[in-house]
């Protein structure tokens, strides 16, 4: 259509529209809108329910270019490795035993090199003249030329056979050349050259000509180290895995053409295996990943034990942190542990104990702490406890209270030759054993108290035990660890449950600060063998393995799983690998040091060397056992003593005041809750007593004088005790 042709078109239009106006009004009316949007706005938008409330403030201004500078995440210049001194040392001493290595195995089995080199050196010397020749005959070209035959171009063979005779006629030359400048060396060689020389320059060419020899699926030279096999991780890998795992919004994302994930960082190397780090879709958080983790694995075609997904606790719970190792975690080279067969340790520093899944060490310090272990049987749990008493060992003014409720001698290395009190299995005289050493606990810890708070600021400016005042004999302020393997055995005894559960409440609490630590290890992580009181102020965790979110919260702490801090993705095969939960830092995954019963047995005959020089070994290590108390007071019949016929109720804090005042020496120090917690046994609880004191009633615990008087005479087998 020409262009005169559209403006007329466009002319007719206008003249129909105008017609259409000049027409008689049908009914309806013309609006203007910006009329009626200025109307209803002067009427009020509370006025009209329809009305649109915007809820989307004005725009703000955002921080200026400097502001953001300054609130940027800067990363660092130097990589870990080579800014910590222990990784450093770690990498060179790898780097020196890998090339070592190298150097020794192709060492070793140089002669043979040479040997299987001569054997191939004919047929090396055939292929070099076989090849030489046809160089010289152009032979490469000679499937062009026969292309050029079976065409029929004359043309094309003519150019191409000029250009062959060119060339061999040049390549002779060379050869000839070639041939005479080595006869020539050669004699000059066996003429001038010294023995020596002559030696040295037929072997090397009788090494070529081997080399030249050698069949491609047969090397003279082996692998003197077998390298990982582990793909290079990709965006297109984690991309191709997060879809597998059936995360809706990630599935959702990728059939639109999206990638369901945002790489907030590259992929980099990131020790003995590639860090991958990013955004997942609005909704979705790293928890939902962690679930599905043996999908993720599946997806990544790498080993469960290789890949660990970790949130980012200082961003948003969206953020995921990739890491997949190049071996299982459980399977890969741990390296030696440092205290394994020499050193020290002092209790009030950080100590390595085991390693993340990079390799690196995690250390812990077993001062000013209260720790839980928790798993499933057979996971390591013991080992582990085991493993930090080995480090209280080896300090040797250290002095360790060891219980292996279980029974079945994990702990004997430390208990037999280095620790106080020691006892295994849950036999009665076991039990008594220990709640007698738990009252001595107890009894020590207020003297530490006492002792702390006479001494000078100077002396102790921290009100707490201290490397110093632990090294003052004469303070007594010493490193006291307490160890118990199976702690339910304690926590669920029918006659002292509730005494080892206030005893074990307090030294958690008020323990570390005057130097006692307290580690509890239990495959029950419950309320019964893990009582709140103890649960909830234990500052050092260990969680391996658990079947569910109740165990693993009891042991990491409360929300822990809905933090993605879940060790109930650990498998059977990850055995001592666990969540660490301390030293003021976010929960790390660890697989703390394999020590097996020689090594704990060596390690521990140098904690009692270290003992024996210093004076400190005491105790069950000495063969020496508590002598067992003579009951010098009868409580159901000094309550009665003290609690008149004519009084049938009392107060348990009358009743405190009056049995100190009667006995000093045992009540002096006890509180209205021991009173209740020594009744228990005799199954006489505390009931509710109202006083009136100036008009007003008082509601307090107490004690009825009939429970004790029924209690004695069941005992007594006395039905007049009273």
């Amino acid at each position: 259509m020409k262009h005169e042709d559209e403006n007329e078109l466009f002319r007719r239009l206008e003249a129909d529209l105008e017609a259409d106006s000049d027409e008689p009004d049908s009914g309806a009316d013309i609006v203007d809108l910006n009329k009626a949007r200025h109307a209803r706005a002067a009427s009020g938008a509370s006025s009209d329910p329809e009305a649109v409330v915007p809820v989307d403030g004005p725009d703000l201004a955002g921080p200026g270019f400097l502001a953001r500078l300054s609130g940027a995440k800067r990363r660092p210049v130097l990589p870990g490795w080579l800014r910590s001194r222990q990784e450093l040392t770690t990498a060179m001493r790898w780097v020196a035993g890998y090339y070592g290595h190298m150097a020794a195995y192709h060492g070793v089995r140089t002669p043979i090199y040479g040997v299987r080199l001569a054997f191939q050196a004919p047929r090396g010397t055939a292929r070099f003249l076989g090849g030489t020749m046809r160089w010289v005959a152009d032979k490469e070209g000679e499937p062009v030329r026969l292309a050029a035959v079976r065409r029929e171009d004359v043309a094309e063979y003519l150019k191409l056979s000029r250009q062959r005779d060119g060339r061999v006629r040049l390549r002779t030359l060379v050869a000839l050349l070639g041939s005479l400048v080595g006869l020539g060396t050669a004699l000059a060689l066996y003429v001038l050259a010294p023995g020596w020389l002559q030696t040295v320059s037929l072997g090397a060419l009788v090494l070529a000509l081997g080399a030249a020899g050698t069949e491609a699926d047969a090397p003279v030279i082996t692998r003197a180290v077998e390298t990982s096999k582990a793909p290079k991780l990709t965006s297109n890998i984690v991309l191709r895995a997060l879809g597998a795992l059936g995360i809706p919004a990630i599935n959702q994302a990728q059939s639109k053409g999206h990638d369901g994930f945002a790489f907030t960082a590259p992929i980099t190397r990131d020790g003995p295996g590639w860090r991958a780090e990013g955004d997942l879709p609005y909704g979705v958080t790293v928890t939902d990943v962690i679930d599905r983790r043996d999908k993720l694995a599946s997806g990544l075609r790498r080993p469960l034990g290789c890949v660990w997904p970790e949130a980012v606790p200082e961003e948003h719970t969206g953020r995921l942190v990739l890491w997949v190792g190049d071996q299982d975690m459980s399977k890969a080279k741990k390296p030696k542990w440092p205290l394994l067969t020499s050193g020290s340790v002092d209790l009030f520093k950080p100590v390595p104990f085991g390693t993340d899944p990079r390799g690196r060490w995690v250390e812990v310090t077993l001062m000013y702490i209260a720790g839980i272990i928790g798993a499933i049987p057979r996971m390591g749990k013991t080992f582990l406890l085991r493993l930090l008493l080995l480090i209280a060992a080896l300090d040797p003014r250290a002095e360790l209270h060891t219980y292996d409720m279980k029974g079945t001698g994990d702990l004997d290395p430390v208990g037999d030759r280095v620790s106080h009190r020691h006892g295994a299995g849950d036999d009665d005289e076991v039990i008594e054993y220990a709640i007698r050493d738990f009252r001595e606990l107890r009894q020590e810890l207020r003297r530490r108290t006492k002792m702390i708070r006479s001494l000078p600021r100077d002396i102790c400016p921290e009100s707490k035990v201290i490397s110093e005042l632990a090294d003052k004999k004469e303070l007594g302020l010493h490193p006291i660890v307490v160890g118990v393997d199976e702690c339910q055995v304690l926590f669920e005894h029918p006659k002292y449950k509730d005494e080892f559960e206030e005893i074990a409440t307090d030294l958690v609490k008020r323990g570390p600060a005057t130097g006692i630590v307290l580690l509890l290890a239990t495959q029950r992580p419950d309320a019964k063998a893990l009582p709140t009181g103890i649960s909830a102020n234990a500052s050092a965790r260990w969680c391996l393995k658990v079947m569910g979110q109740l165990e693993n919260d009891m042991v990491l702490g409360t929300s822990a799983y809905k933090r993605g801090v879940r060790a109930t993705m650990f498998s059977w095969a990850d055995k001592g690998v666990h969540y660490f939960v301390g030293e003021g830092a976010d929960a790390r995954i660890v697989a703390s040091t394999y020590v097996d019963s020689v090594g704990a047995d060596n390690i521990a005959l140098r904690a009692r060397k270290a003992r024996e020089d210093a004076g400190t070994l005491s105790g069950h290590a000495l063969g020496e056992e508590p002598e067992t108390p003579v009951a010098s007071y009868d409580l159901l019949r000094d309550l009665l003593g003290v609690i008149p016929v004519e009084e049938a109720k009392v107060w348990s804090e009358t009743v405190v005041a009056r049995l100190a005042e009667l006995r000093p020496d045992v009540y002096g120090e006890w509180a209205a809750e021991q009173i209740t917690a020594a009744l228990k046994p005799y199954g006489i609880d505390t009931v509710q007593i109202g006083r009136r004191i100036n008009g007003k009633v008082v509601n307090r615990r107490g004690l009825e004088r009939a429970h004790i008087t029924a209690a004695v005479a069941e005992r007594d087998g006395n039905r007049d005790a009273g």
